[in-house]
């Protein structure tokens, strides 16, 4: 499972989060650090099951991020990965920019482990990353 997000202390939460969920969460400053360890982890043979995406990020934005994902998978004939937005701003219009930009989800911050369970449960054909 990957994390993209910049903030620290939300990065170190949403790491508690999912290592108390038995999760090994790896975790990325910044939309083109996840955009790399996606493609590495494809190249590896080893796919990530789940991304946290952050949406607002310092230079490629999560949004960004999720676009040029689903554009590689198209490309190269990956298996869709889910990405779950993480967000401050809980507005219709931001959950739309987000679902536009190809994320399967949507998740408001500060992250709560009921949210993120049921999130985590919702995702078709992946009941086995829901602890």
């Amino acid at each position: 499972m990957l994390v993209a997000e910049d903030n620290d202390i939300n990065a170190l939460l949403t790491r508690s989060l999912l290592t108390r969920l038995g999760h090994r969460p790896e975790v990325t400053p910044d939309g083109a650090a996840a955009i790399e360890s996606w493609q590495a982890a494809q190249q590896a043979g080893t796919p990530y099951d789940l991304i946290l995406m952050d949406v607002h990020m310092p230079g490629i934005d999560g949004l960004e991020a999720a676009r040029r994902i689903r554009s590689a998978e198209a490309e190269d004939g990956h298996s869709r990965t889910p990405i779950i937005a993480l967000t401050a701003n809980a507005f219709d219009e931001d959950r739309d920019a987000c679902l536009d930009a190809g994320m399967d989800g949507f998740l408001v911050k500060p992250l709560e482990r009921e949210r993120l369970v049921e999130a985590l449960a919702s995702l078709p054909g992946k009941a086995s990353i829901a602890a």
